[in-house]
Protein backbone atom coordinates (compact mmCIF):
# COMPACT_ATOMS: atom_id res chain seq x y z
CA UNK A 1 0.00 0.00 0.00
CA UNK A 2 1.32 3.43 -0.91
CA UNK A 3 2.22 5.77 1.94
CA UNK A 4 0.59 8.61 0.05
CA UNK A 5 -2.78 6.80 0.20
CA UNK A 6 -2.51 6.32 3.94
CA UNK A 7 -1.48 9.94 4.50
CA UNK A 8 -4.17 11.39 2.27
CA UNK A 9 -7.07 9.20 3.40
CA UNK A 10 -6.34 9.07 7.11
CA UNK A 11 -5.30 12.71 7.10
CA UNK A 12 -8.88 13.67 6.28
CA UNK A 13 -10.56 11.08 8.55
CA UNK A 14 -12.98 12.48 11.13
CA UNK A 15 -14.09 11.23 14.54
CA UNK A 16 -17.84 10.55 14.41
CA UNK A 17 -19.47 10.61 17.87
CA UNK A 18 -22.69 9.27 16.36
CA UNK A 19 -20.87 6.06 15.38
CA UNK A 20 -19.79 5.55 19.00
CA UNK A 21 -23.36 6.12 20.18
CA UNK A 22 -24.73 3.58 17.74
CA UNK A 23 -22.04 1.04 18.55
CA UNK A 24 -22.76 1.24 22.28
CA UNK A 25 -26.54 1.17 21.90
CA UNK A 26 -28.21 -2.07 22.95
CA UNK A 27 -31.75 -2.83 21.75
CA UNK A 28 -34.14 -3.11 24.67
CA UNK A 29 -36.21 -5.85 23.07
CA UNK A 30 -35.27 -8.80 20.94
CA UNK A 31 -37.62 -8.74 17.97
CA UNK A 32 -39.84 -11.75 17.57
CA UNK A 33 -39.42 -13.74 14.34
CA UNK A 34 -42.83 -12.62 13.10
CA UNK A 35 -42.19 -8.94 13.79
CA UNK A 36 -38.87 -9.19 11.97
CA UNK A 37 -40.36 -11.01 8.98
CA UNK A 38 -43.41 -8.73 8.77
CA UNK A 39 -40.96 -5.94 7.96
CA UNK A 40 -38.33 -7.88 6.05
CA UNK A 41 -40.80 -9.64 3.74
CA UNK A 42 -43.49 -6.99 3.47
CA UNK A 43 -45.78 -6.72 0.46
CA UNK A 44 -44.01 -3.48 -0.44
CA UNK A 45 -40.58 -5.12 -0.40
CA UNK A 46 -41.84 -8.02 -2.51
CA UNK A 47 -43.33 -5.64 -5.09
CA UNK A 48 -40.19 -3.49 -5.18
CA UNK A 49 -38.02 -6.58 -5.51
CA UNK A 50 -39.99 -7.87 -8.48
CA UNK A 51 -39.61 -4.48 -10.15
CA UNK A 52 -35.85 -4.41 -9.52
CA UNK A 53 -35.48 -7.97 -10.72
CA UNK A 54 -37.22 -7.09 -13.97
CA UNK A 55 -35.22 -3.87 -14.38
CA UNK A 56 -31.87 -5.60 -13.86
CA UNK A 57 -32.69 -9.00 -15.30
CA UNK A 58 -29.53 -9.14 -17.42
CA UNK A 59 -26.91 -8.69 -14.67
CA UNK A 60 -28.91 -10.89 -12.32
CA UNK A 61 -29.12 -13.66 -14.91
CA UNK A 62 -25.41 -13.34 -15.63
CA UNK A 63 -24.55 -13.65 -11.93
CA UNK A 64 -26.83 -16.67 -11.57
CA UNK A 65 -25.27 -18.39 -14.58
CA UNK A 66 -21.74 -17.72 -13.38
CA UNK A 67 -22.09 -18.58 -9.69
CA UNK A 68 -25.19 -20.76 -9.43
CA UNK A 69 -27.00 -18.48 -7.00
CA UNK A 70 -30.60 -17.80 -8.11
CA UNK A 71 -31.47 -14.28 -9.19
CA UNK A 72 -34.27 -14.22 -6.61
CA UNK A 73 -31.81 -14.90 -3.78
CA UNK A 74 -29.41 -12.19 -4.95
CA UNK A 75 -32.33 -9.77 -5.22
CA UNK A 76 -33.58 -10.76 -1.77
CA UNK A 77 -30.22 -10.02 -0.16
CA UNK A 78 -30.15 -6.69 -1.98
CA UNK A 79 -33.58 -5.91 -0.55
CA UNK A 80 -32.68 -7.02 2.96
CA UNK A 81 -29.37 -5.17 3.07
CA UNK A 82 -30.25 -1.78 1.59
CA UNK A 83 -33.87 -1.88 0.43
CA UNK A 84 -32.59 -2.24 -3.14
CA UNK A 85 -30.11 0.60 -2.79
CA UNK A 86 -32.57 2.95 -1.16
CA UNK A 87 -30.64 3.05 2.10
CA UNK A 88 -27.10 1.76 2.27
CA UNK A 89 -25.93 4.45 4.63
CA UNK A 90 -24.14 7.76 4.32
CA UNK A 91 -21.16 7.30 6.62
CA UNK A 92 -17.73 7.35 5.03
CA UNK A 93 -16.34 3.88 5.79
CA UNK A 94 -12.92 5.31 6.64
CA UNK A 95 -14.44 7.72 9.19
CA UNK A 96 -16.66 5.06 10.76
CA UNK A 97 -13.90 2.46 11.04
CA UNK A 98 -11.28 4.94 12.25
CA UNK A 99 -13.75 6.05 14.93
CA UNK A 100 -14.40 2.46 16.04
CA UNK A 101 -10.66 1.73 16.07
CA UNK A 102 -10.07 4.81 18.22
CA UNK A 103 -12.99 4.19 20.58
CA UNK A 104 -11.64 0.80 21.51
CA UNK A 105 -14.53 -1.62 22.16
CA UNK A 106 -13.75 -3.50 18.95
CA UNK A 107 -10.33 -1.96 18.29
CA UNK A 108 -8.54 -4.91 16.68
CA UNK A 109 -11.43 -5.74 14.36
CA UNK A 110 -11.93 -2.11 13.36
CA UNK A 111 -8.21 -1.58 12.67
CA UNK A 112 -8.19 -4.64 10.42
CA UNK A 113 -11.22 -3.41 8.49
CA UNK A 114 -9.76 0.11 8.26
CA UNK A 115 -6.60 -1.27 6.68
CA UNK A 116 -8.75 -3.23 4.22
CA UNK A 117 -10.63 -0.01 3.35
CA UNK A 118 -7.33 1.76 2.70
CA UNK A 119 -6.27 -1.06 0.37
CA UNK A 120 -9.51 -0.68 -1.60
CA UNK A 121 -8.79 3.02 -2.13
CA UNK A 122 -5.14 2.28 -2.92
CA UNK A 123 -6.17 -0.25 -5.59
CA UNK A 124 -8.32 2.37 -7.29
CA UNK A 125 -11.69 0.66 -6.92
CA UNK A 126 -13.34 3.67 -5.27
CA UNK A 127 -12.43 7.08 -3.88
CA UNK A 128 -12.56 7.39 -0.10
CA UNK A 129 -15.34 9.99 -0.26
CA UNK A 130 -17.53 7.62 -2.29
CA UNK A 131 -16.83 4.62 -0.03
CA UNK A 132 -19.99 5.05 2.03
CA UNK A 133 -22.16 2.72 4.02
CA UNK A 134 -23.43 1.98 7.51
CA UNK A 135 -22.06 3.25 10.80
CA UNK A 136 -20.42 -0.16 11.31
CA UNK A 137 -18.40 -0.02 8.08
CA UNK A 138 -20.61 -2.21 5.87
CA UNK A 139 -20.65 -0.72 2.39
CA UNK A 140 -22.68 -0.38 -0.76
CA UNK A 141 -25.86 -1.97 -2.07
CA UNK A 142 -25.31 -5.32 -0.35
CA UNK A 143 -23.30 -4.10 2.65
CA UNK A 144 -19.86 -5.67 2.27
CA UNK A 145 -17.30 -5.06 4.96
CA UNK A 146 -13.96 -3.97 3.45
CA UNK A 147 -12.36 -7.36 4.13
CA UNK A 148 -15.26 -9.09 2.36
CA UNK A 149 -14.92 -6.66 -0.53
CA UNK A 150 -11.23 -7.51 -0.96
CA UNK A 151 -11.97 -11.24 -0.91
CA UNK A 152 -15.16 -11.41 -2.97
CA UNK A 153 -15.98 -8.24 -4.91
CA UNK A 154 -16.10 -8.70 -8.69
CA UNK A 155 -15.60 -6.36 -11.65
CA UNK A 156 -18.48 -7.72 -13.72
CA UNK A 157 -18.92 -4.73 -16.05
CA UNK A 158 -15.27 -4.77 -17.15
CA UNK A 159 -14.42 -1.16 -16.32
CA UNK A 160 -11.38 -2.14 -14.26
CA UNK A 161 -12.99 -1.28 -10.91
CA UNK A 162 -15.08 -3.25 -8.43
CA UNK A 163 -17.90 -0.84 -7.69
CA UNK A 164 -20.60 -2.07 -5.30
CA UNK A 165 -21.93 1.48 -4.95
CA UNK A 166 -22.71 2.42 -8.54
CA UNK A 167 -22.52 -0.68 -10.77
CA UNK A 168 -25.40 -3.13 -10.46
CA UNK A 169 -23.50 -5.78 -12.48
CA UNK A 170 -20.70 -5.56 -9.92
CA UNK A 171 -23.20 -5.66 -7.04
CA UNK A 172 -25.01 -8.77 -8.27
CA UNK A 173 -21.86 -10.67 -9.24
CA UNK A 174 -20.08 -9.79 -5.99
CA UNK A 175 -23.04 -10.90 -3.89
CA UNK A 176 -23.36 -14.17 -5.77
CA UNK A 177 -19.61 -14.76 -5.55
CA UNK A 178 -19.73 -14.33 -1.78
CA UNK A 179 -22.56 -16.85 -1.42
CA UNK A 180 -20.84 -19.31 -3.75
CA UNK A 181 -17.67 -19.01 -1.67
CA UNK A 182 -19.75 -19.55 1.47
CA UNK A 183 -20.86 -22.95 0.17
CA UNK A 184 -23.96 -22.26 -1.92
CA UNK A 185 -24.98 -25.38 -3.84
CA UNK A 186 -26.28 -24.83 -7.34
CA UNK A 187 -29.75 -26.22 -7.91
CA UNK A 188 -30.63 -26.83 -4.25
CA UNK A 189 -33.32 -24.93 -2.33
CA UNK A 190 -32.48 -23.25 0.96
CA UNK A 191 -35.19 -25.14 2.78
CA UNK A 192 -38.89 -25.83 3.11
CA UNK A 193 -41.63 -25.28 5.67
CA UNK A 194 -42.50 -28.50 7.48
CA UNK A 195 -44.96 -30.02 9.94
CA UNK A 196 -43.49 -31.74 12.96
CA UNK A 197 -45.03 -34.94 14.33
CA UNK A 198 -46.80 -35.09 17.68
CA UNK A 199 -44.27 -35.55 20.43
CA UNK A 200 -41.37 -34.17 18.41
CA UNK A 201 -38.32 -33.57 20.61
CA UNK A 202 -37.63 -29.86 20.18
CA UNK A 203 -34.11 -30.33 21.49
CA UNK A 204 -33.50 -31.65 17.98
CA UNK A 205 -34.67 -28.35 16.45
CA UNK A 206 -31.19 -26.83 16.34
CA UNK A 207 -28.91 -25.93 13.46
CA UNK A 208 -26.21 -27.99 15.14
CA UNK A 209 -28.33 -31.14 14.67
CA UNK A 210 -27.79 -32.33 11.11
CA UNK A 211 -28.88 -35.52 9.40
CA UNK A 212 -30.08 -36.60 5.95
CA UNK A 213 -33.58 -35.57 4.96
CA UNK A 214 -34.55 -39.24 4.76
CA UNK A 215 -33.95 -39.58 8.50
CA UNK A 216 -36.20 -36.60 9.22
CA UNK A 217 -38.85 -38.18 6.99
CA UNK A 218 -38.54 -41.42 8.93
CA UNK A 219 -39.17 -39.47 12.15
CA UNK A 220 -42.43 -38.07 10.75
CA UNK A 221 -41.33 -34.65 9.51
CA UNK A 222 -43.34 -33.70 6.40
CA UNK A 223 -43.40 -30.73 4.03
CA UNK A 224 -46.48 -28.52 4.40
CA UNK A 225 -47.06 -28.63 0.63
CA UNK A 226 -47.22 -32.43 0.63
CA UNK A 227 -44.14 -32.84 -1.54
CA UNK A 228 -41.15 -35.01 -0.55
CA UNK A 229 -38.57 -33.23 1.56
CA UNK A 230 -35.61 -31.79 -0.37
CA UNK A 231 -32.83 -34.37 -0.56
CA UNK A 232 -30.32 -32.71 1.78
CA UNK A 233 -27.35 -34.71 3.05
CA UNK A 234 -27.12 -32.53 6.15
CA UNK A 235 -30.51 -31.06 7.05
CA UNK A 236 -31.59 -29.30 10.22
CA UNK A 237 -35.02 -28.56 11.63
CA UNK A 238 -35.58 -25.11 13.13
CA UNK A 239 -38.60 -23.76 14.99
CA UNK A 240 -37.83 -20.06 15.51
CA UNK A 241 -40.92 -19.40 17.65
CA UNK A 242 -40.98 -22.69 19.50
CA UNK A 243 -43.62 -25.41 19.39
CA UNK A 244 -46.49 -23.02 18.65
CA UNK A 245 -44.93 -21.52 15.53
CA UNK A 246 -43.85 -22.63 12.06
CA UNK A 247 -41.00 -25.07 11.53
CA UNK A 248 -38.57 -25.39 8.65
CA UNK A 249 -36.18 -27.98 7.29
CA UNK A 250 -33.05 -26.19 6.09
CA UNK A 251 -29.94 -27.31 4.25
CA UNK A 252 -26.50 -26.11 3.14
CA UNK A 253 -27.78 -23.05 1.28
CA UNK A 254 -29.47 -21.76 4.43
CA UNK A 255 -26.12 -22.06 6.18
CA UNK A 256 -24.50 -20.16 3.30
CA UNK A 257 -26.93 -17.28 3.89
CA UNK A 258 -25.99 -17.40 7.58
CA UNK A 259 -22.39 -16.77 6.54
CA UNK A 260 -23.63 -13.47 5.13
CA UNK A 261 -25.42 -12.58 8.36
CA UNK A 262 -25.41 -15.02 11.27
CA UNK A 263 -29.05 -14.58 12.23
CA UNK A 264 -31.74 -17.23 11.72
CA UNK A 265 -34.32 -14.47 11.28
CA UNK A 266 -32.18 -12.85 8.59
CA UNK A 267 -31.61 -16.11 6.70
CA UNK A 268 -35.33 -16.90 6.87
CA UNK A 269 -36.06 -13.39 5.62
CA UNK A 270 -33.81 -13.88 2.60
CA UNK A 271 -35.23 -17.30 1.84
CA UNK A 272 -38.87 -16.32 2.21
CA UNK A 273 -38.41 -13.08 0.28
CA UNK A 274 -36.69 -14.94 -2.56
CA UNK A 275 -39.46 -17.52 -2.65
CA UNK A 276 -42.14 -14.86 -2.94
CA UNK A 277 -40.18 -12.91 -5.56
CA UNK A 278 -40.48 -16.14 -7.55
CA UNK A 279 -44.24 -16.19 -6.98
CA UNK A 280 -44.18 -18.79 -4.23
CA UNK A 281 -46.06 -18.82 -0.95
CA UNK A 282 -45.12 -17.25 2.33
CA UNK A 283 -45.32 -19.02 5.67
CA UNK A 284 -48.33 -21.34 5.99
CA UNK A 285 -48.45 -21.97 9.74
CA UNK A 286 -49.48 -19.19 12.10
CA UNK A 287 -47.04 -17.36 14.34
CA UNK A 288 -47.89 -17.16 18.08
CA UNK A 289 -48.47 -13.42 17.91
CA UNK A 290 -49.95 -13.29 21.39
CA UNK A 291 -46.52 -13.97 22.92
CA UNK A 292 -44.71 -10.83 24.02
CA UNK A 293 -40.94 -10.52 23.55
CA UNK A 294 -38.73 -10.36 26.63
CA UNK A 295 -36.51 -7.33 27.03
CA UNK A 296 -32.82 -7.65 27.88
CA UNK A 297 -33.31 -7.29 31.63
CA UNK A 298 -36.02 -9.96 31.56
CA UNK A 299 -33.73 -12.32 29.64
CA UNK A 300 -31.07 -11.70 32.29
CA UNK A 301 -33.64 -12.49 34.99
CA UNK A 302 -34.51 -15.69 33.10
CA UNK A 303 -30.84 -16.65 32.84
CA UNK A 304 -30.18 -15.93 36.51
CA UNK A 305 -33.27 -17.89 37.51
CA UNK A 306 -32.23 -20.90 35.45
CA UNK A 307 -28.70 -20.82 36.83
CA UNK A 308 -29.96 -20.57 40.43
CA UNK A 309 -32.14 -23.64 39.93
CA UNK A 310 -29.29 -25.65 38.42
CA UNK A 311 -30.35 -25.40 34.77
CA UNK A 312 -27.17 -24.00 33.27
CA UNK A 313 -27.96 -21.03 31.02
CA UNK A 314 -24.44 -19.67 30.65
CA UNK A 315 -23.49 -16.10 31.43
CA UNK A 316 -26.43 -13.86 32.32
CA UNK A 317 -25.81 -11.31 29.56
CA UNK A 318 -29.33 -10.64 28.33
CA UNK A 319 -28.65 -12.43 25.04
CA UNK A 320 -30.78 -15.51 24.37
CA UNK A 321 -28.42 -18.03 22.78
CA UNK A 322 -28.03 -21.83 22.56
CA UNK A 323 -26.86 -22.27 26.18
CA UNK A 324 -29.86 -20.39 27.56
CA UNK A 325 -32.20 -22.29 25.23
CA UNK A 326 -30.78 -25.62 26.48
CA UNK A 327 -31.19 -24.60 30.12
CA UNK A 328 -34.74 -23.43 29.49
CA UNK A 329 -35.60 -26.74 27.85
CA UNK A 330 -34.36 -28.60 30.94
CA UNK A 331 -36.51 -26.37 33.15
CA UNK A 332 -39.55 -26.95 30.93
CA UNK A 333 -38.99 -30.71 31.16
CA UNK A 334 -38.82 -30.47 34.95
CA UNK A 335 -42.21 -28.73 34.88
CA UNK A 336 -43.83 -31.25 32.57
CA UNK A 337 -44.06 -28.70 29.76
CA UNK A 338 -43.26 -29.03 26.07
CA UNK A 339 -39.52 -28.40 26.00
CA UNK A 340 -39.20 -26.12 22.99
CA UNK A 341 -36.78 -23.66 24.63
CA UNK A 342 -38.78 -20.59 23.62
CA UNK A 343 -38.71 -17.82 26.26
CA UNK A 344 -42.05 -16.44 27.44
CA UNK A 345 -43.27 -14.22 30.26
CA UNK A 346 -45.16 -17.20 31.69
CA UNK A 347 -41.93 -19.22 31.96
CA UNK A 348 -40.12 -16.27 33.53
CA UNK A 349 -42.90 -15.95 36.10
CA UNK A 350 -42.68 -19.66 36.90
CA UNK A 351 -38.97 -19.29 37.52
CA UNK A 352 -39.18 -16.18 39.65
CA UNK A 353 -42.19 -17.36 41.65
CA UNK A 354 -40.52 -20.62 42.56
CA UNK A 355 -42.80 -22.74 40.37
Amino acid sequence: MRASTVDQVLGSARLLPRVIELDRAQPEFTRTPWAYLDSAVSAQRIAAGRAKRAEYSAPLAAAEARYGVPAAVITAIWGMESNYGGNFGSFRAVDALATLAFEGRRRDWARSELLAALRIVDQGDIAADRMVGSWAGAMGHTQFLPSVFLAHAVDADGDGRRDIWGSIPDVTASTANYLASAGWRRGEPWGVEVRLPTGFDHAQAELSVRQPSAQWTARGVTAVDGQPLPAFEAASVIAPAGARGPAFLVGPNFRAILRYNNSVNYALGVGLLARQLDGGAGVTASWPRDLQPLNRSQVMDLQNGLNRKGFSAGTADGVFGPATRAGLRQFQQSQGLEADGYPTLELLQRLTSGG
